[in-house]
Formats: structure tokens, C-alpha cells, sequence
């Protein structure tokens, strides 16, 4: 005989919840309007089936990073899904109840984003909210094996108390907008020049004051595309018409402008590099060498 639990919940910001009182718990944060992540570890001591209902207004998007073990879930109308380790599944959820399944004595781990509400209308736009929204039930968008560099960027989200908030909103952002990119509609067209508006102007210069402030940081164009509020084409397209160079150059001529007046004033060449983003002294060396002509160590302070 399995046992059957409803699903405990959490709002606001992280909270590790029991569930069953079987050593299996859930944890979520949430990290911006509409956008969070959760983290769970199951291992009951029998089969375990938890209720879930979806009951937004609009659809929820899921994208489910499997880490140990095996689960399922099952609707209210037979279809179902299976999450698995080493496994990424993208599933759009839509007025759904159904049970997710656990196997008894097996230790199953995962970390689920979680997009609805203010989240999909901003990345996604209206027209594919609409289109999300216009079936019912539960549809796989998308399932394949867990990249390397996705799991690198779920290192400060499975870890949350040795990552900084920005380093996990930027993490979760980056991670969303590669599984959103399908979805969304290609808006912009492809001409030579863009009429950019008031309100995009000011965004891009949003996202400049961002490279400015945060250039220590693994800073991505998905990052920095949505915390804007623009589309990945019309924010490079924009970009480079407003400030006459791609996002990645700009990015790096400010990094390496920076490094130089940092080990002119006297730091060492680590120092700057991690002060401009660099994880490895001996990458950013060789490209302060490529942008100077000199490696940084013939930097002279003063």
C-alpha cells in the first residue's frame, strides 16, 4: 500500500517544508515576480503519491532539472510525464491536477524552475502566453539529456547560501531563457536599421549601467536581454545601433578599460581579473594581451 499526501506549499522567500514527515522535504525561493526555483529531495519509505494542482489564471511553465532517481506525474486525465536523472524536461502546465509518483527507498533529487504570471508575460510576450494558455492539461514541450553548461549554472542555485542573489537570479534567468527561446516569436525584423523608441533606448541604456555595475559577474546576454525587458534579436540589434558595437564587445572593451586602471592604481593582476569577471587570471592575461598589446604584469602603477 503506497501513501498519498497533499503537496505542502510555500510563498515568499526560501523555506525548507517537510513532506509526509518522511525525510523527504522541498524547498523554494523565490527570486523575482513569477520566477521561482525549487529544490526538492524525496526518499519515502513507501510509494509515495502527492497531489498537485495548477490553479493560476494562466499557464505555468516547469523546466525540471532531474539530479538522482526517477519520478512521474500523472493527470487528472491520463497523460503523464517522467523526470529523470540527468534529465531536463520543459512542460507547460495548464488548470491541472493530477499526483506525482515516487518509488519507495529510492532517493529522488530535482530543481524546477518555475515561470507564470508577470514571468511569461515579460519573457515570453502576450501572443505565446495566449497560445500556451489555449490548451488544457499538461504538454511536454521539450526533454534531453542536462547540458554541461546548464549544470554549471545550477551550481549557485543548488547551493544558495554560497551564491550572492544576484548570482542566482542571473543563474535562473540564463537557464530560463535558453528553454524559453523556442517559444517565443520572432519579432523584430530583419533590416538594416531599427526605429528604436524612448522606452528601448532607455532599456539599453539599463542594460549598459548594468555592465558597468556588474562586470564581475558572468554576466550573459539572456541575463541581461530579459532584466531589461527586451527580446535576445532586438537587444543585440538595438545595442549596436545605439552604442556601435555588440553587447559581448562593449562588455569587453569596458572589462579591459577597467583591469588597466585597476593595476595601474596598484592591483595585482588576480585582483583585477576577478574584479572584471575573470574566473582564471592566466584566460584574462592573454586577453588583456590580445586588447593592449601587453600582458598585464608590464602594467606599471602610477
Amino acid at each position: 500500500m503506497g501513501t498519498k499526501v497533499e503537496e505542502a506549499r510555500a510563498v515568499g522567500t526560501t523555506g525548507r517544508l517537510p513532506i509526509s514527515g518522511n525525510g523527504c522535504w522541498i524547498d523554494r525561493a523565490t527570486l523575482d515576480d513569477g520566477l521561482t526555483v525549487v529544490r526538492s529531495h524525496y526518499q519515502p519509505t513507501r510509494d509515495l503519491a502527492e497531489a498537485s494542482t495548477q490553479n493560476e489564471a494562466g499557464p505555468t511553465l516547469v523546466i525540471t532539472y532531474g539530479l538522482s532517481g526517477e519520478s512521474g506525474f500523472v493527470a487528472e486525465d491520463g497523460a503523464s510525464l517522467r523526470f529523470g536523472a540527468g534529465r531536463t524536461t520543459l512542460a507547460a502546465f495548464a488548470h491541472t491536477r493530477g499526483e506525482r509518483h515516487f518509488r519507495a527507498e529510492t532517493a529522488v533529487r530535482q530543481l524546477r524552475l518555475v515561470l507564470n504570471g508577470n514571468a511569461l508575460s515579460r519573457y515570453l510576450g502576450e501572443a505565446a502566453m495566449t497560445h500556451l494558455a489555449s490548451r488544457k492539461g499538461i504538454r511536454l514541450l521539450g526533454e534531453h539529456p542536462t547540458t554541461a553548461w546548464c549544470r554549471t549554472l545550477l551550481h549557485p542555485l543548488l547551493s544558495p547560501e554560497a551564491a550572492t542573489p544576484v548570482d542566482r537570479h542571473i543563474a535562473a534567468l540564463t537557464l530560463a531563457a535558453e528553454h524559453l527561446r523556442p517559444l517565443m516569436p520572432a519579432s523584430v525584423p530583419s533590416t538594416s536599421s531599427l526605429r528604436l523608441s524612448a522606452a528601448d533606448v532607455e532599456k539599453l541604456s539599463r542594460a549598459r549601467d548594468l555592465m558597468h555595475t556588474q562586470m564581475d559577474r558572468a554576466l550573459t546576454i539572456p541575463y541581461l536581454s530579459v532584466t531589461v525587458g527586451l527580446n535576445e534579436c532586438k537587444f543585440k540589434q538595438g545595442f549596436r545601433e545605439l552604442y556601435g558595437a555588440t553587447p559581448h564587445q562593449f562588455l569587453f572593451e569596458l572589462r579591459m578599460r577597467r583591469a588597466r586602471t585597476l593595476l595601474q592604481s596598484g592591483c595585482q593582476v588576480a585582483q583585477a581579473a576577478y574584479a572584471v569577471g575573470y574566473r582564471h587570471p592566466a584566460s584574462f592575461s592573454a586577453a588583456f594581451a590580445r586588447y593592449f598589446g601587453q600582458v598585464p604584469k608590464s602594467v606599471s602603477p602610477g
